[in-house]
């Protein structure tokens, strides 16, 4: 069997790296909220200009 290295083995590591990934998750979530929500008030101010 290959021989594993410290960077896979600690536990450390592997929480950081998952704490990581959920707040990265969260960030592109706000990201994609507020583009979004920009976007309609762009609509709306469009259809306000046209009517």
């Amino acid at each position: 069997m290959a021989k594993k290295t410290a960077k896979e083995t600690n536990p450390k590591r592997i929480a950081y790296e998952k704490k990581q990934e959920e707040q990265g998750e969260k960030v592109i979530k706000w990201i994609i909220g507020v583009l979004i929500a920009l976007a309609m008030c762009y609509a709306a101010y469009s259809i306000w200009l046209v009517a």
